[in-house]
């Protein structure tokens, strides 16, 4: 039983600091990074590259809004081709500097307000996809588990893209296996053993229990610690060892994922 389990990072620019990459880095198999929109700036984006290729964890591209501000959380009213180019535009700046560090991106996972606008609309969904199969058809576009994340799935599956579904290690789900919004107290999850438990159970069992105590479907391929949780490096240290005891063989995604369609 594999199961891929990443971190959003590379979130620093300039002066401002955010998460703990170092330590992370040791946890995971895939990163995010930032691509300078919501997050991230060039030596940021260099030095996490770097990092990755050192701790052999798979790089993927985490493009978001331009919203720095406001940290890419919040919807702006872009058009598809503006999403689209935006899109491109942050794949191509993180795979320059990848290549540089002799490594291949992995994948792509929108980022904050973008992730959650393509899940519900469509065009957005399209346009990101499209931004994908034109920068390489070959990687993985990274969509939401469960039914919150269906519409995005398909889009990218009609334009023959490797798909992975994600859950979230340290967000609460609603009894209709959607996200809780952040705002909501409860939302985001810190306790490292009960993060843990329910993380072993996603992958073990394809359930989640919602802040409603009912159990829920969510078939995930990857699990998301976010890297601005104040508790991530505990989070993911302790996911990490509880998913090995019980069996489950941690792994970057192009490992394990089914080739395209």
């Amino acid at each position: 039983m594999y199961m891929d389990l990443n971190c959003d990072m590379g979130e620093s620019f300039a002066d401002y600091c955010l998460g703990c990459d170092q330590e992370v880095i040791k946890y995971i198999t895939s990163a995010n990074l930032a691509c300078g929109f919501h997050a991230s700036d060039p030596m940021v984006m260099e030095r996490t590259v770097r990092l990755c290729a050192q701790g052999k964890v798979a790089v993927g591209a985490h493009p978001g809004y331009p919203d720095l501000r406001g940290f890419g959380r919040r919807n702006l009213d872009s058009s598809p081709q503006e999403v689209r180019n935006d899109v491109l535009y942050q794949i191509g700046a993180l795979a320059g500097f990848a290549k540089a560090a002799g490594v291949a991106l992995q994948h792509v996972k929108p980022h904050g307000a973008l992730y959650n606008t393509a899940a519900a609309h469509p065009a957005t969904a399209r346009a990101v996809a499209q931004a994908v199969a034109d920068f390489d058809p070959g990687l993985i576009l990274v969509t939401l588990a469960g039914p919150g994340g269906e519409t995005f799935r398909q889009v990218a599956r009609e334009m023959g893209l490797r798909v992975a579904s994600e859950a979230f290690a340290d967000r609460a789900y609603t009894s209709e296996g959607r996200l809780v919004p952040r705002g909501t107290p409860g939302a985001v999850i810190h306790e490292p053993e009960l993060v843990a438990a329910r993380c072993l159970r996603m992958t073990r069992e394809g359930v989640v229990e919602s802040v409603d105590g009912n159990l829920v479907r969510l078939r995930a391929d990857t699990i998301c610690v976010h890297g601005d949780t104040p508790t991530a490096v505990e989070l993911v240290r302790e996911v990490s060892r509880v998913l090995g005891q019980g069996g489950v063989e941690l792994a970057p995604l192009g490992s394990f994922l089914p080739e395209r369609p």
